[in-house]
């Protein structure tokens, strides 16, 4: 493989995003995850500026390439059109790519992110569907949800959604034809070489870490440290 500055230097994203970084810091001061996170899109940029490649890979295994929320702010406010947004996606792509986000916290999460997310969109049509929502793993939905989703048929009809039925409406059944298109977009853009290598690395991981895949990915779902907020 080339050096890593040479690799993200192949994605578009990073081609869009990435131009002469000037460190005014106008991107973090806009930016709501810095806000919240120990996070600094402009030493991000700065970093990747080095072209070092000990230090790209320290951000590669790091959580801070997870905390961006792609909102795209800083594209708006940068006075040199830099999209520091486009640099972490393509930060996070050579991280999957070369299994380095098993070794953060941030990055871990995203086994069991891809699983409900694009199972949910490969098997239901939906980014969110209420069929994949356990109320068990998000008590802090509260009684009134658990209730909901308890008498889930009864409270979408109440509501006037078209559930799970043929025809038109909210969360109606998506036809098999164009769940097999959403398959095939998902085969040509590298989205299901992505799933593939998300379950790849990640069981090497579990593995690594003497753990079942099962469990592996309920500690990746459930358990979060204090160490990334501000204080």
């Amino acid at each position: 493989m080339n050096n890593l500055f040479d690799e993200l230097c192949k994605d578009y994203r990073f081609k869009e995003g990435f131009h002469t970084c000037i460190n005014c810091g106008t991107c973090t001061a806009v930016c709501p995850a810095a806000e919240f996170y120990k996070y600094d899109p402009r030493k991000i940029v700065d970093t990747v500026q080095t072209r070092d490649d000990e230090k790209i890979e320290a951000l590669l295994k790091s959580d801070t390439i997870w905390y961006c929320g792609e909102c795209m702010s800083c594209v708006t406010r940068c006075p040199r059109k830099n999209g520091p947004g486009l640099v972490i996606m393509a930060l996070r792509d050579l991280s999957v790519r070369l299994g380095y986000f098993t070794e953060s916290e941030k990055g871990r999460q995203i086994l069991p992110l891809t699983h409900l997310l694009t199972g949910n969109i490969l098997n239901y049509g939906y980014c969110v569907h209420p069929k994949t929502f356990k109320w068990e793993e998000h008590k802090e939905s509260g009684p009134v949800w658990k209730w909901h989703l308890e008498h889930l048929e009864q409270s979408m009809e109440r509501a006037g959604a078209n559930y799970m039925k043929d025809g038109p409406g909210v969360l109606r059944k998506i036809p098999q034809e164009a769940l097999d298109e959403l398959k095939a977009i998902f085969d040509v853009t590298g989205g299901t070489e992505r799933i593939r290598l998300v379950e790849e690395y990640s069981g090497k991981k579990a593995a690594e870490m003497g753990m079942s895949p099962e469990e592996y990915e309920k500690m990746a779902f459930e358990y979060c440290s204090d160490k990334h907020f501000n204080e």
